[in-house]
């Protein structure tokens, strides 16, 4: 019985790797071009906005 319970041991390493491996082997979530580039653009007009009112603030 000792014996069996040290080869469980491996046995369920191995299946720990098989499952992390598969899981970071899948192909990532396409986010999609047009969906990204507006992201994008949204967020360097809201960067835009708040350096020009800091330094008319500042002015």
């Amino acid at each position: 019985m000792a014996a069996l319970a040290w080869l469980i041991i491996p046995v369920v390493a191995a299946l720990c790797a098989m499952v992390w491996a598969g899981w970071a082997a899948r192909t990532p979530r396409a986010t999609g071009d047009p969906a990204s580039l507006a992201e994008h653009q949204r967020f360097k007009a809201a960067m835009e906005r708040s350096t020009s009112a800091g330094a008319e603030r500042d002015r």
